[in-house]
């Protein structure tokens, strides 16, 4: 999968159907205000067991949700929204913001994102190619204005 607007050409994605939201890694996750408009700075790390690249974001804030992680905690998170990119297709999907430092993958994408997109079968991986599962980024995006 790759996600445009942070210049993030592939990141490996685990499809969650029991997730209703997506999230991805982030970190230094801090709220500001631009113009009375409640923005988000957060920075990104998308390669799995990797400190680098490091991608500073900014993006306005979609909602601010309680939500159940995989070990039943429930925390409020910031969700953005952003493009993504798989195979062909691109679309907007809502992001929250969570630290994955800990988990498998840097990015969960859940049922929101692939409903009605996608058919999911969890007998078989990288169904589009593995060069998609090779991270890599071609530049910082800062601000999405």
């Amino acid at each position: 999968m790759s996600l445009p607007d942070f210049g993030i050409d592939a990141i490996k994605v685990k499809i969650d159907t029991g997730a209703r939201t997506s999230a991805i890694h982030a970190f230094k996750i801090r709220p500001f205000t631009d113009r009375g408009v409640p923005w988000v700075s957060f920075v990104l790390r998308p390669r799995q067991r990797h400190r680098t690249p490091e991608i500073e974001c900014a993006l306005p804030v979609l909602d601010e949700r309680k939500i159940r992680s995989s070990n039943g905690e429930e925390e409020r998170r910031y969700v953005i929204e952003t493009e993504a990119c798989l195979g062909e297709t691109a679309w907007p999907i809502e992001l929250s913001l969570a630290n994955r430092d800990d988990l498998g993958f840097r990015m969960l994408l859940g049922r929101e994102a692939v409903r009605g997109r996608f058919l999911v079968n969890p007998d078989r991986s990288f169904l589009i190619g593995r060069s998609f599962a090779d991270v890599t980024t071609t530049s910082k995006k800062r601000k999405k204005t």
